[in-house]
């Protein structure tokens, strides 16, 4: 199966299997996010209102990328499946369709943002006096949209038969692609126009683009992991049917994060625009140090479809233990590690006190529930790769509805933003174990 790139799954070590196809994501996931806090310095170096402002489009952006990964989950459970019974042309077909739909989805979500900017963004809590800045932003950025999802998505259908190695690659060419072409839109160097934040949102679409060009030409020509665009209607909707089975509960478990981001940041909003731009450095500075969860995830679909597919069950529970130590001893490193570095992290983005103050208490108490996210993570992705979307959708459902909003809006009325920031923390750790459990007796269940 040269032509598909495949790495078997269902064999060898579960433990190497899991380190081998997560370290070249997570380095390139390195690359991606540590360009975004490059991204966000450069904004920085703009003032105060501009990083006020980015703080008020994140919880847009990652809606965004959240739909996206629902995409991505959907052809990473439904493809490694399809790929551990051995049915190559059904994983190809899945491939091409997923990659047309979620193309087709976030265009239509780029029209209607770009229709909807004042009053989405007013909802938020933005001030007037950011609106103008929110908007020469906005108006460029919606336009990744739809190149990032068909980008994503069929990367995803790369990971889900077992090569991270590509992928890690093209997003890493991005993202210095992106890095290099930022400094110039932003400042207008070498002639080219001062932009400013619009040359953020500039640069993200024109590296975008590039790679995307470039990966659906290779996976095409050199690959062939795509099946005939056009084909029987009856075929591509059964194609969309089976993969939106996973998609859309992904979406919406993917989803709820950034939906209760958004809420966050409303709330922070009533303590000024510097506390939702301290917000603002905390989450370009968090990304860095989930890395390694975010990767562990993303390969623990494919792991858990094609294993699931082949009937390999013991080896799922062997990847769950694996999976758990893991994310408990990490998580623990990281937030001591934090104690550490949170003050000179968030003095590279500003030296406002009150941006400082709020960047510096999230990063003190969020992080003791690193590994315990890490764990409800991946849990949920293994839950995708089975085939079983409903409890990943009920466990991030569960962390926000049930327990993070009551937690945050009793925490803020008695300790402010830190009993905000605190709820974060006591619902991480209590959905990592619900998370462990439950994918636990599944797999029990399965195996019986």
């Amino acid at each position: 199966m040269t032509g598909d790139a495949r790495h078997d799954l269902t064999q060898g070590p579960v433990a190497g299997h899991l380190r081998r196809q997560a370290t070249p994501f997570a380095l390139g996931l390195v690359a991606i996010f540590s360009f975004e806090a490059v991204d966000m310095f450069f904004i920085s170096r703009l003032g105060d209102a501009p990083l006020a402002a980015i703080s008020f489009c994140f919880p847009v952006i990652w809606l965004i990328y959240a739909i996206g990964i629902g995409f991505e989950a959907g052809a990473a459970s439904c493809v490694s499946r399809a790929v551990g019974r051995g049915d190559n042309a059904q994983a190809r077909r899945l491939t091409t369709d997923t990659a047309a739909l979620a193309g087709g989805v976030a265009l239509l979500i780029c029209l209607v943002g770009l229709a909807s900017i004042e009053p989405i963004f007013t909802l938020l809590g933005a001030t007037p006096d950011l609106m103008p800045l929110i908007r020469v932003y906005m108006t460029t950025w919606y336009w990744v949209a739809p190149l990032d999802v068909i980008l994503w998505s069929s990367l995803a259908a790369m990971r889900a038969r077992g090569n991270t190695l590509l992928e890690s690659k093209i997003i890493t060419a991005a993202a210095l692609l992106n890095l290099a072409l930022d400094p110039i839109f932003i400042f207008g160097l070498f002639g080219f126009p001062r932009l400013e934040m619009q040359g953020a949102a500039l640069a993200t679409v024109v590296s975008t683009g590039i790679m995307l060009a470039f990966t659906l030409l290779y996976l095409h020509v050199r690959l062939r992991v795509y099946a005939r665009l056009i084909a029987p209607f009856q075929d591509i909707l059964a194609s969309w049917k089976h993969m939106l089975h996973i998609g859309i509960p992904a979406i919406a478990t993917n989803a709820i994060v950034p939906l209760s981001s958004a809420i966050v940041v409303s709330m922070i909003a009533r303590f000024g625009s510097d506390a939702v731009a301290g917000y603002g450095v905390a989450m370009r500075v968090e990304p860095i140090f989930l890395i390694p969860f975010y990767a562990l995830s993303a390969v623990s679909s494919p792991f858990f479809g094609q294993n699931f597919g082949a009937g390999q069950l013991d080896r799922l529970v062997e990847a769950r233990r694996v999976v758990a130590r893991f994310c408990l001893a990490f998580g623990l490193g990281l937030a001591a590690l934090l104690w550490l570095l949170a003050r000179p992290l968030a003095g590279l983005f500003s030296d406002t006190p009150q941006i400082l103050q709020v960047a510096v208490q999230y990063l003190y108490l969020v992080p003791l529930s690193y590994g315990a996210y890490g764990l409800v993570m991946s849990t949920n992705a293994s839950f995708n790769g089975m085939g079983k979307p409903l409890p990943a959708v009920m466990i991030s459902a569960s962390r926000v509805i049930l327990l993070f909003l009551p937690l945050a809006l009793l925490g803020r009325w008695l300790f402010g933003l830190p009993g905000l920031f605190a709820a974060s923390t006591v619902s991480n750790l209590t959905l990592g174990l619900i998370g462990f459990l439950w994918l636990g007796r599944v797999v029990r269940k399965s195996r019986d």
